[in-house]
């Protein structure tokens, strides 16, 4: 049986990459060099240099610049990607033992993408992550122009196109490529690969009028929210789904349905009010004016005069 292989140890010093963020933060304050020294836990000649900026000879006799912390500004890049403060608490976290769960949980970042950063980012000789070479490669990684799939292979590109001139949408497109090539990854997209096609960067690579070949006639694509970041149409509205439950199984009578019919040309408007237990129906005829006020005092009008027993609710 093969001997495990050790878990190789981090040589030298613990990374200060912590400890120059404090000392930024305590300088951003106003606090004097001395004062941060001593806080952060370091001499105040390190201080200095982290201050001023210091320059660095390499072994290979070059003299590299190291920038004062204050000037290293922070670059906004999309939340779902790791920036570079987290990516310095993740080397910090390594080097005091801790396990990828652990500082996934502490980064409130899933532990597969903490694993995946440690292993694309390890320095071969040493065994040990470096954050700052992480975030170069990572920087380098999101300005690399990358074709689509669509635009890299001439017969899906030539499938597309044509089907798209037939006016087939990008999920048919999608389900006939699955069809036609089995078994044959490569020629197998979603929708949204074409509609980045259609819309993104490489918008022209198809060479088709999107007025034309997309069945909605638009030539941009619409802003996709999610549901909880959707603005309300009508504020403080109570969904259907809100409802009580005894109105759902229609036993206990007092719960209303509303609704509206409208006549030809809209010249009338007719309101009415079904009773869900007993069917019982009551029409209101709103004088050709169907404004929401208007149907709101006639619907007043009309539930007034019932018990309020019977006055439950109204959907």
């Amino acid at each position: 049986m093969a001997e495990m292989k050790r878990a190789r140890k981090p040589r030298g010093a613990p990374p200060k990459n912590g400890a120059r963020a404090h000392y930024d933060q305590l300088m951003k304050q106003d606090m004097g060099n001395s004062e941060a020294c001593r806080i952060v836990g370091i001499s105040r000649s390190s201080g200095t240099r982290w201050r001023h900026g210091h320059s660095v000879v390499l072994k290979s006799g070059d003299i590299k610049k190291v920038a004062p912390i204050s000037h290293q500004r922070p670059v906004d890049i999309p939340a779902r990607l790791l920036s570079e403060l987290e990516r310095i608490t993740i080397a910090d976290l390594l080097h005091a033992g801790r396990s990828i769960r652990a500082i996934a949980t502490e980064l409130g970042r899933s532990p597969s993408t903490v694993s995946r950063e440690t292993r694309r980012n390890v320095h071969e000789p040493s065994g040990n992550y470096r954050p700052r070479t992480a975030q170069r490669s990572a920087k380098r990684r999101r300005s690399r122009q990358r074709s689509g799939k669509i635009a890299s292979s001439p017969e899906l590109l030539e499938f597309v196109r044509e089907h798209l001139k037939q006016r087939w949408s990008p999920r048919q497109i999608s389900n006939r490529l699955r069809a036609v090539f089995t078994g044959q990854p490569g020629m197998h997209v979603v929708p949204e690969t074409v509609y980045q096609a259609l819309y993104g960067r490489g918008s022209l690579e198809l060479a088709v009028d999107l007025a034309v070949s997309l069945r909605t006639g638009r030539t941009g694509r619409r802003p996709r929210r999610r549901k909880e970041h959707r603005t309300r149409r009508f504020p403080d509205m109570v969904m259907i789904r809100d409802r009580p439950a005894e109105a759902i199984g229609r036993l206990v009578p007092g719960h209303w349905e509303g609704d509206l019919i409208i006549g030809k040309g809209g010249r009338f408007a007719i309101g009415t009010l079904v009773e869900r237990t007993t069917r019982f129906i009551i029409l209101m005829h709103l004088a050709g004016n169907r404004g929401a006020e208007n149907l709101r005092d006639r619907l007043t009008e009309a539930m007034m005069p019932l018990p309020a027993h019977l006055r439950r609710s109204l959907t």
